[in-house]
C-alpha cells in the first residue's frame, strides 16, 4: 500500500500534496518514479498520498479533439520532436505512449479522482493510475463517462455512476482544492511533502528519496 495513517506503526509519516492534471504527460512520469520510491522506503516511512486538481487547458472542449491535432496546434512545428520525447520518457518507466484517441476537458475526472477520495486514499491513487494508463498508453478519453466508470469499478470505487450522473456534483469541493493548493503554482506535477517541502516536474525517484529524507527531519 501506498497510503497509510502511520499511526500504528511507529514510522514516520511523509504527507504528499500531488497537483496534476489528468492528460499531463509529466504527471504520470511522476507518479510511476514517486511510486517507485514510496516503494524503496515503506520500511522506513509510512505515507499519506492526496491528489489535487489542476487544469492544463481550463477552455478545452468537453466533446473531445484528436490528441494529435490539438498538440500540433498547440506546439506546431515543435509537435514532433516533443512526441518523440515524450515517447522515450515513457518507455524508461516501462510505457509505451500512444497518442491516438482524443483529448478535451478535465473536470469530470477531477470530480471523479475526487469523489475516490472520499472513499480512501489507497483508492484514490489507484484510480489516478487508471486514469493515466487509459488516457496515456489506451487512447482513451478522459471526458469518457465510459471509461471513468470503468476506471473506478477498477479500483472499488462504488457509486460512482450516480455521483458523475450530476455534473454539480463534485464542482464546487474541486474548485475550492484548486484554490487551496494549486492556485499559485503554474504547472504540474507539483508535489508538497509534510507541508513545507515542494517539488515540481517528472523528477526522478532519486530526487523523492532525498525530499522524504529532509522531510522527516
Amino acid at each position: 500500500m501506498a497510503q497509510s495513517s502511520g499511526s500504528n506503526t511507529g514510522k514516520k509519516l511523509i504527507r504528499i500534496d500531488v497537483s496534476s492534471d489528468s492528460v499531463c504527460p509529466w504527471c504520470f512520469v511522476g507518479k510511476r518514479n514517486l511510486d517507485k520510491a514510496i516503494a524503496q522506503s515503506k520500511d522506513q516511512f509510512d505515507f499519506e498520498i492526496k491528489w489535487h486538481p489542476f487544469f492544463l487547458d481550463p477552455s478545452a472542449p468537453k466533446e473531445g479533439v484528436s490528441k494529435r491535432e490539438y498538440y500540433e496546434k498547440k506546439f506546431g512545428s515543435r509537435t514532433q520532436g516533443i512526441l518523440a520525447r515524450m515517447t522515450e520518457i515513457f518507455r524508461n518507466v516501462g510505457l509505451e505512449y500512444d497518442m491516438s484517441g482524443l483529448t478535451g476537458n478535465t473536470l469530470d475526472s477531477h470530480r471523479l479522482i475526487y469523489f475516490a477520495g472520499n472513499q480512501g486514499l489507497d483508492k484514490q491513487h489507484a484510480l489516478v493510475e487508471e486514469l493515466y494508463l487509459g488516457y496515456f498508453t489506451q487512447g482513451k478519453y478522459i471526458g469518457d463517462r465510459e471509461f471513468l466508470l470503468e476506471s473506478a469499478r477498477k479500483v472499488g470505487v462504488e457509486g460512482a455512476a450516480e455521483f458523475l450522473e450530476n455534473p454539480n456534483n463534485g464542482v464546487k469541493e474541486v474548485n475550492e482544492d484548486l484554490q487551496k493548493y494549486s492556485a499559485n503554482i503554474s504547472g504540474v506535477p507539483n508535489y508538497v511533502i509534510n507541508g513545507k517541502q515542494q517539488l515540481s516536474g517528472g523528477q526522478p525517484p532519486e530526487v523523492f528519496l532525498r525530499a522524504f529524507q529532509v522531510a522527516a527531519k
